[in-house]
């Protein structure tokens, strides 16, 4: 495939990527489970820390494997094929499909939105039907796959175009309380200073840890996605120079933007607003932006902050579809996978066929998930124990796949930034092959590695994640037999 990719386009497919749903969504989750909201900020900054420590390192390991495959190239070359056949076996099943469709969701439920207030302004009336929704968000993940199959160049103009629009649209959330502040006489919600008390809890033993890192794995969805420059850095045009531009310039932007907004939110929305429940003891349903908008701007708001959502997650859904089929791409290569998915399109020179599979699978998971939200399963014996793999109460079909996302990632993203200290030991450091070296190496890295150890550890320990983790865990397991059955010796 020809390096076509730019850093202008190579920080808009990690920027692009990573501002989906999650800064206009899990505000409220880290508000109800991080009630001081200078703690709650510190949740954010330690999202947007890890991930500028993970690219620290990262950024090393992709210059010196500037290949298509991303984290597959990476595991293979620093554990083995095995290591690298899992990462794909979850990333393809649960990583990249249930991104793209956590993503669709949220846009289909965003332009529901627009059609309720368009029709029954200020009404809670079900405009499309459940089913019709999850019908609706399968087209629009086959629709993106369609341009993407184009050309890896239109997929980069697109996502470029639609990230210009997304920081834009934070841009005019972190300032609309000051402007409405500044142009109205008498607004009914101005910024209040009073609504970021309590500051901070009491001392350390005031913390709700298990809270905190609940909080943390909303937040690391807000983030995931930093690393999506390596599966396409194969068509990077200068990668020792452009992809560590582009991870570190790409991160430092989210965590500015990401910590405005919610700053802006906490001004004028006080936090017993922010995790409002209905009835069943739910939080609202409603993006956390479009409830600011709405307080600041009436209806008008409500309709701008759907189209502000639905422009975000399209183009987090369209940089999820141009990077995941490079995986595929590369397993193909090396019949860790069906070969033909490794076929490049002789018109449009792109992975064409794995760009459907991929798009596929997620609109399946869409339907899959739909079905489990709308009927009950059974509990599984597992020994002495059992497990209810009926998701808690109230957890939306967005909350399950966002946390099967985060778990299967941060469990191999981990790994592959820990191959950073296999490759000093295997390949000597020289000018040539590390024009990029990690900053702060090995504490960095070591870093990285420790917290995310932490993040796993409370997937198993808090009850509203443990269902996922044990999901995850069999996915792995499934993986291996897989591996052990058919790819254990290459193929030739």
């Amino acid at each position: 495939m020809p390096r076509v990719i730019g850093p202008w386009i190579a920080t808009a497919i990690i920027v692009g990527t990573v501002i989906g749903s999650g800064v206009f969504v899990k505000g409220r989750k880290v508000a109800d489970n991080v009630p001081e909201f200078g703690l709650a900020m510190s949740v954010w900054v330690l999202g947007g820390v890890l991930a500028l420590l993970g690219a620290l390192a990262l950024a090393e390991i992709a210059v010196l494997f500037p290949r298509a495959g991303g984290n597959y190239v990476f595991l293979r070359e620093g554990y083995g094929r095995m290591a690298g056949f899992l990462w794909g076996w979850v990333e393809f099943w649960i990583i990249r499909a249930a991104s793209a469709a956590a993503l669709a969701t949220m846009f289909t439920e965003s332009f529901h939105d627009v059609l309720r207030q368009t029709l029954y302004p200020g009404q809670t009336v079900e405009v499309l039907s459940f089913w019709i929704r999850q019908l609706l968000t399968a087209s629009v993940i086959m629709g993106l796959a369609f341009v993407n199959a184009r050309g890896t160049l239109l997929g980069g103009r697109v996502q470029f175009a639609i990230t210009v629009l997304k920081v834009t649209s934070l841009l005019f959330i972190i300032v609309l309380p000051f402007a409405v502040y500044a142009m109205v006489a008498e607004p009914t919600h101005p910024p209040k200073v009073s609504h970021l008390s309590p500051t901070w809890p009491p001392g350390v033993f005031g913390i709700n840890w298990s809270g905190f890192g609940v909080a943390l794995v909303g937040v690391l969805w807000a983030y995931n996605g930093w690393m999506n420059i390596a599966p396409v850095a194969g068509e990077v045009k200068e990668p020792h120079r452009n992809i560590p531009i582009a991870l570190l310039a790409g991160v430092f932007i989210l965590i500015a933007l990401y910590c405005g907004a919610n700053f802006a939110y906490h001004l004028v929305l006080p936090r017993d607003e922010i995790i409002a429940k209905n009835a069943a003891g739910e939080l609202s349903k409603t993006p956390l932006a479009t409830e600011f908008c709405a307080v600041l701007l009436g209806p008008f708001g409500v309709l701008l902050a759907s189209a502000i959502v639905m422009t975000s997650v399209l183009g987090a859904l369209n940089g999820n579809l141009l990077v995941g089929p490079r995986l595929l791409y590369a397993m193909g290569e090396d019949r860790l996978a069906p070969a033909k998915l490794a076929a490049i399109h002789p018109r449009y020179k792109t992975p064409a066929l794995a760009t459907i599979v991929v798009a596929t699978w997620s609109a399946l998971l869409v339907l899959c998930v739909g079905a489990l939200t709308q009927y009950r399963v059974p509990v599984v014996p597992l020994g002495f124990t059992e497990l209810d793999l009926n998701v808690p109460p109230g957890k939306s079909p967005f909350d399950i796949m966002t946390d099967f996302v985060i778990f299967g990632s941060v469990t191999f993203e981990t790994l592959a930034v820990a191959t950073i200290f296999t490759f000093r030991q295997r390949i000597p450091v020289t000018p040539e092959n590390r024009p990029y070296r990690c900053w702060g190496y090995p504490f960095v890295p070591a870093l990285y590695i420790a917290i995310m150890g932490l993040v796993l550890l409370n997937f198993f320990v808090n009850p509203e994640s443990r269902t996922e983790a044990f999901v995850g865990m069999g996915f792995i397991a499934s993986g291996a037999a897989v591996y052990g059955l058919f790819f254990r010796s290459p193929k030739p």
